[in-house]
């Protein structure tokens, strides 16, 4: 199960009623957050969630909305007890805007380990697999994907057939091949085909790219920026590294993806929700978002 709950939709600055672009995404026990611009933390106390399950952060890039509310963050999860370490990705400078952003709150009680990401990467997590994919802003930005992956159908009948142990079925299961006496039992005579996991990706900011439908194909959440509701901003759209929703809505559809969050709103944009047709008409499951959307991801319990 992933749950993926938006903290917020605006882009460059807050605004009274619409918080920072953000997205928390709740992977068994464990939470990760992709963005961290100022007010963060506020929205995540609203949600319930709670800090101390929060074992990652995904930095998209940079500029101050997307990473201002770090130190706060920090501070809040050590007085929520965290001890454990805490994983914060990004790409290149990361490091150095950790350190910058630390000045002000240097003694924590855990660990921050900061991993910069230049390329393409896959990189486990929690049981899942994260991946981050560089795309086109005015300064290096990464696309984020979260894949939780479901294990094949296990044939007891079949492995009591084969003669197989109770206590081996769990290694045929994580994909191990066992003896049973002098002969050899693989996954493949006990399991089932393959089926299909959950996924969550996370795109901001930047323009379409080549690449970016197959690193998203066939995800099950699209959270995308939508800097531009109308059309009458493409050309600003394109000096300034950012979508217009029809753009948005576009890349969903030619990625598969199953539903589409808009975000990352431009702040001269006060009612972005009137020009929600510009991106369904290309791409009927597309909805703008809000603080407080939310979803839960489901396996498919009659996926074989």
């Amino acid at each position: 199960m992933i749950d993926a709950l938006l903290l917020g939709t605006s882009g460059t600055l807050p605004l009274p009623d619409r918080p920072l672009s953000a997205l928390l995404v709740r992977v068994g026990p464990q939470m990760i957050l992709f963005d961290c611009g100022e007010g963060t933390q506020v929205s995540m106390r609203r949600a319930g969630w709670g800090f101390k399950a929060l074992s990652a952060i995904c930095l998209s890039h940079l500029h101050a909305d997307h990473v201002a509310g770090l130190t706060g963050l920090l501070l809040t999860l050590g007085h929520a007890g965290r001890r454990e370490p805490l994983d914060i990705f990004g790409p290149v400078g990361t490091r150095i805007v950790v350190a910058g952003l630390r000045v002000v709150a240097p003694y924590l009680p855990y660990e921050v380990r900061v991993h910069e990401l230049a390329e393409q990467h896959r990189i486990p997590w929690n049981g899942a697999r994260l991946s981050s994919l560089p795309v086109d802003h005015a300064v290096p930005c990464l696309a984020f994907r979260i894949d939780l992956p479901r294990s094949r159908r296990f044939d007891p009948e079949k492995a009591r057939t084969l003669g197989v142990p109770i206590e081996d079925w769990k290694r045929l299961q994580q994909g191990e091949t066992v003896r049973v006496g002098g002969t050899e039992v693989t996954p493949e005579q006990v399991l089932g085909p393959k089926r299909r996991g959950l996924s969550v990706a996370y795109v901001t900011d930047t323009r379409p790219t080549p690449r970016m439908p197959s690193f998203l194909a066939d995800v099950d959440l699209l959270t995308i920026e939508g800097t531009y509701g109308d059309p009458a901003d493409a050309a600003n759209a394109v000096e300034n590294k950012h979508l217009l929703f029809s753009e948005a809505a576009e890349i969903g559809l030619l990625a598969g993806a199953r539903r589409v969050w808009l975000t990352h709103f431009s702040a001269k944009m006060l009612h972005p929700e009137r020009f929600a047709h510009e991106a369904t008409s290309v791409y009927e499951p597309t909805v703008v978002g809000y603080e407080g959307l939310k979803t839960s991801l489901r396996f498919d319990d009659n996926d074989a």
